[in-house]
């Protein structure tokens, strides 16, 4: 699998370029393999980028503006979906990708493995927490309903 994103070489907007460079930064930092397809001087991959934005990703004029980001053929998003999986820590899901070991999402998603299996064993079945809880307050109200 190859994460592709789509740059202007020769853009003269400021914002594209730190965008660009954003992107293409924090991909190097995490060690996730990429392609970076030029749309200034490649007509194909200009074309091919403008073709594979999905329309409601699309700006009102329909022409989609550096950096867009894809896994092979599946369309990831622009920066500022990007962006927001950065800040929530979602970065591979967002590229449709597994997270390391390691990783601050897959540490969340073993703690959340955890949790779940820490739920209690009665009788040979699993009772979650919830279940547990429940159940006591059921017991709660019998009693109650008994003393009156």
């Amino acid at each position: 699998m190859v994460i592709k994103v789509f740059l202007a070489s020769s853009s003269g907007s400021t914002a594209i370029k730190k965008k660009q460079q954003d992107v293409v930064g924090f991909l190097e930092a995490l060690k996730i393999d990429y392609a970076q397809l030029d749309i200034a001087s490649n007509e194909d991959n200009r074309q091919w980028m403008r073709e594979n934005v999905p329309g409601e990703k699309k700006p009102t004029n329909g022409i989609p503006l550096p950096p867009q980001i894809f896994n092979e053929e599946m369309y990831c998003g622009d920066y500022d979906t990007f962006f927001e999986a950065k800040e929530d820590n979602t970065v591979y899901e967002f590229l449709g990708l597994t997270p390391p070991p390691g990783s601050k999402r897959k540490a969340a998603e073993e703690e959340e493995q955890e949790e779940g299996e820490e739920d209690k064993v009665e009788d040979n079945h699993l009772v979650s927490e919830e279940e547990e809880e429940l159940r006591e307050l059921e017991e709660e109200e019998e009693n109650a309903s008994e003393e009156d």
